[in-house]
């Protein structure tokens, strides 16, 4: 696989400047939607969420912040990998190239956008006093984390949406599920000694190191999260072989 996607690198290259550009195509803005896009949706729940939780963390916006932009990735990265072999039926029936090179663009163009949105915390951070650590430096591990666990969710997701349908939908609806079952507008420790069940979802540790890092200024759990990326390169090695297994029958079926 690694010798088909150095072949035809050039167009990975292009399908991953097709995801950015061809998301915002037409818009006046252009890529900086990928800044101001999460820049307004962050503004909606900092307006509305102070005033349902009144007993909030100090700094609630900056909070919020830092869950949303990782969970804005995770979501976009899943929703449009999941479509992204049906959405392509057309060049796929009639070129061939290593199909996976459809969801790793997928997700290295959420990654980028994902870092374009990256200064929007900073800038609170900045602004509200927090500051920063040297703890920063942890970030990319988070990050890279992050990254791994999605392209291994989508290799399996893309895949299988071309033979069952309604994959989609059921995907999408569960993602919708679990963003409640994700600290994102709360900690995790308003759950006391039942903290454990929000643990068993990957994003928890991720979310949380993300806040450890940039809100808390500590160390994020290091055991746990190194946990979540072995686990997440299991679900590459995973994705890849189910990926390519069901590839073959790519052409006939979308």
């Amino acid at each position: 696989m690694l010798k088909n996607l150095y072949q035809y690198r050039e167009l990975l290259k292009s399908n991953i400047k097709k995801e950015i550009r061809g998301k915002y195509k037409g818009s006046f803005l252009g890529v900086l939607w990928s800044f101001v896009n999460p820049l307004l949706m962050t503004l909606v729940y900092a307006i509305v969420f102070p005033f349902i939780l009144r007993s909030g963390p100090e700094h609630y916006v900056t909070y919020i912040v830092i869950g949303i932009l990782p969970w804005n990735f995770f979501t976009t990265v899943i929703s449009q990998g999941t479509f992204t072999i049906l959405g392509n039926a057309g060049i796929i029936k009639k070129v061939y190239f290593p199909r996976e090179i459809l969801p790793i663009s997928v997700a290295t163009s959420g990654l980028v956008n994902f870092l374009i949105s990256l200064p929007i915390i900073f800038i609170f951070l900045f602004f509200s006093g927090i500051g920063f650590s040297w703890y920063i430096l942890l970030l990319p591990l988070v990050v890279i984390t992050e990254y791994i666990l999605l392209l291994g969710i989508i290799l399996i997701t893309s895949a299988i949406d071309v033979y069952i349908r309604d994959a989609e939908y059921l995907i999408n609806f569960f993602v919708t599920m679990l963003f409640y079952a994700t600290p994102i507008l709360y900690s995790t420790d308003l759950f006391g000694s039942k903290a454990w069940i929000l643990k068993l979802n990957p994003m928890t540790t991720i979310i949380n190191s993300y806040r450890d890092i940039l809100y808390n200024k500590n160390i994020p759990n290091l055991t746990m999260l190194l946990i979540i990326l072995i686990g997440s390169l299991l679900l590459l090695l995973i994705g890849i072989v189910v990926f390519r297994k069901l590839e073959k029958g790519f052409a006939e079926e979308v």
